[in-house]
């Protein structure tokens, strides 16, 4: 892929901005993209770890139409995966890359949208008694699925929402209109509820995070010692409840995706993609 950046740097002739105001330089538009898009996709084979998984055929069409036809729109991009997947470190790459190249792009957290639980917390004594006991928390029923579709709905139509915060604690605990989340051009929303219910229906691209059951072990284990306060016994303990969750909830959502990707694919690969995307669309005369 680096020969691709290279040789993309070298070009000094910049092309004509397309008139974005008339349908005729969107499609010009959505073609140059489609060309680079194919590009990206032919030396991402030739990685040694290659991003791309599998693309469904219908994507390109429906998102070059959605561009063409309904440009005032904000882009909602939704990442789904099963946990420890590497959904949450890609959109910190995405926030680190495109922060550093001025791009308006707002990030958030579709994990806040858990109902709050913290009364059957409570009443069991601790997060791990409530999932032992048999409660279901990775459930779709167990996510404000509506909020989520309302708030996005407002993001896309470009006005700022104030999301709820569920507390990552162990209390179950939401904060209701927590963080305020801008209607910037770009939305990234990473989590399993993006493929849940008629929210999933919003997105213009559905990245699902794939990843090898090893190193989601690892990853999974390392993120509960280090950030959850958790020991190596109840880490795994969850890990067998999560993987069960998932395969009830989010593998049957897989389908929905547009891109498949590597989850364990290098992190500065694929910010050298989104330096990619940057200057070919703002290769202007």
């Amino acid at each position: 892929m680096n020969f691709l950046f290279e040789k993309e740097k070298k070009i000094t002739e910049k092309i004509t901005k397309p008139d974005f105001s008339t349908t005729a330089g969107r499609e010009l538009f959505a073609l140059y993209l489609y060309a680079k898009f194919n590009q990206i996709l032919e030396y991402d084979k030739q990685s040694e770890t290659p991003i791309f998984k599998s693309i469904n055929p219908d994507f390109v069409p429906r998102f070059t139409k959605r561009l063409i036809h309904n440009p005032e729109k904000h882009f909602l991009i939704g990442i789904s995966g099963e946990s420890a997947s590497g959904k949450t470190t890609i959109c910190n790459t995405i926030l680190s890359a495109t922060e550093r190249l001025n791009m308006p792009v707002e990030i958030m957290s579709a994990d806040n949208y858990f109902k709050d639980i913290s009364g059957l917390i409570k009443q069991h004594g601790s997060f791990d008694n409530l999932l032992a006991s048999g409660y279901d928390v990775d459930s779709p029923d167990n996510f404000d699925l509506e909020q989520l579709y309302n708030d996005l709905d407002n993001l896309s139509r470009g006005h700022d929402v104030k999301i709820p915060e569920y507390l990552v604690n162990g209390t179950g605990i939401v904060v209701p209109q927590a963080i305020l989340k801008r209607a910037k051009k770009i939305i990234v929303v990473e989590g399993m509820a993006t493929l849940f219910g008629k929210a999933a229906d919003l997105f213009d691209i559905k990245l699902y995070v794939d990843i090898d059951p090893d190193i989601q072990e690892r990853w999974f284990i390392y993120r509960a010692q280090t950030s959850r306060n958790q020991n190596v016994e109840n880490a795994k303990k969850q890990l067998a409840y999560v993987r069960q969750a998932s395969k009830k909830y989010i593998l049957p959502n897989k389908n929905k995706a547009d891109i498949i990707i590597n989850g364990a694919s290098s992190l500065e690969y694929f910010t050298q993609i989104i330096d990619y995307i940057y200057n070919m669309t703002n290769n202007y005369s």
